[in-house]
C-alpha cells in the first residue's frame, strides 16, 4: 500500500510546489518587465515547464544522453533554476514593500500628530504655571506679593486694580489649560484611531520584534527571510519531480518482478499439473 500511494504523493507536492513557484516566479518577472508583461508570461512559463521537463529527463536518461547535451541541459536547468528564484525574491520583496510603505505613511500620520499633540503639551505646561504663579500672588487676601519677571524682585502690593488684572489673567489662564487638556485628548484619540487601524503595522509586528531583538534593521531581516524562502522553495520543487520520478520507476520495477515472478509461478504450477496427469 505504500509503494503504491507515495509516488503519487509526491508526484502531487512536486507539482504543488511546483505550481506555486511557477506563479510566484512568473508574476515577479512580469512585474519586473511591466512594459512586455504578456509576453514575459509566456516565456517564463514555457521555460518553467520545459525545467521540469528536463530534470525528470536527465533523472530518466542520465547514462543514455550524451555527454555535451546532458551538460548542457543540467546547466540550463541550474539557470533556470536562479531565474526562478529571482522571480520569486522579485514577486516577495515587492509584497512586502508595499505592506511597508503603507505602514511607513501610517507611522509618519501618527508621529505628525504626536508632534502637535507635543506643542500643546508644552503650551500646556507655561499655562499651568502661569496659574500656579498667579495663584501664589492672590492667595493672601489683603495684599499681593509676586515676583516681577522683569527685574526678578518680589513685589508687594495692595492695589486692587493689580488684583483684578491677575484675577483676569488667572481665569484666562485656567481657561486655556482646559481647552489644552480637550484637545490633547482629541489628539490622543485621533493617535489610538490611527495605531488600532493600521494593519499593516500588524502584520509586520513579528518583523518588527525579530528586528528589535536582533538590533539591526527590519529591512535586512525581510532580506535574509527572503533568501532562505528563496534557496528552498524551487531547488525543493526540482528535487520533488525527480523523487516522483525515482518512486515511480521503483514502483515500476517492482510491479514488473513481482508480474514476472507470477508468470514464473504460474507456467510452474501448469507444468507440475500436466506431468502429474501423464
Amino acid at each position: 500500500m505504500k509503494d503504491k500511494l507515495l509516488p503519487y504523493i509526491i508526484a502531487l507536492s512536486a507539482l504543488f510546489v511546483s505550481s506555486c513557484a511557477v506563479f510566484y516566479s512568473v508574476y515577479g518577472l512580469s512585474q519586473l518587465f511591466a512594459g512586455a508583461s504578456k509576453a514575459v508570461i509566456i516565456m517564463a512559463s514555457s521555460l518553467e515547464f520545459a525545467k521540469l521537463v528536463t530534470a525528470s529527463l536527465l533523472y530518466q536518461y542520465w547514462s543514455e544522453i550524451n555527454k555535451w547535451l546532458r551538460t548542457y541541459l543540467t546547466l540550463a536547468c541550474i539557470i533556470l533554476m536562479f531565474i526562478t528564484s529571482g522571480g520569486i525574491y522579485g514577486f516577495l520583496s515587492g509584497a512586502y514593500q508595499s505592506t511597508a510603505t503603507k505602514s511607513e505613511l501610517m507611522d509618519k500620520h501618527t508621529l505628525m500628530l504626536q508632534t502637535k499633540q507635543n506643542r500643546f503639551n508644552i503650551q500646556l505646561e507655561s499655562e499651568n504655571k502661569m496659574v500656579k504663579y498667579y495663584t501664589e500672588a492672590l492667595s493672601n487676601p489683603t495684599m499681593i506679593q509676586y515676583i516681577d519677571r522683569e527685574t526678578e524682585q518680589l513685589v508687594t502690593t495692595t492695589s486692587s486694580r493689580q488684583r483684578k488684572l491677575m484675577t483676569s489673567q488667572l481665569n484666562e489662564a485656567k481657561s486655556n489649560t482646559y481647552r489644552l487638556n480637550d484637545s490633547i485628548s482629541i489628539y490622543d484619540m485621533k493617535i489610538l484611531e490611527k495605531q488600532v487601524s493600521n494593519e499593516d503595522a500588524r502584520e509586520l509586528g513579528p518583523l518588527k520584534y525579530v528586528a528589535k531583538s536582533l538590533g539591526v534593521e527590519m529591512d535586512k531581516v525581510v532580506n535574509y527571510f527572503l533568501l532562505l524562502i528563496v534557496c528552498v522553495f524551487d531547488p525543493l520543487a526540482v528535487c520533488l519531480v525527480i523523487a516522483a520520478n525515482f518512486a515511480f520507476s521503483r514502483n515500476m520495477t517492482s510491479g514488473e518482478i513481482y508480474r514476472s515472478f507470477s508468470g514464473w509461478t504460474s507456467i510452474f504450477s501448469k507444468r507440475h499439473y500436466i506431468s502429474k496427469r501423464v
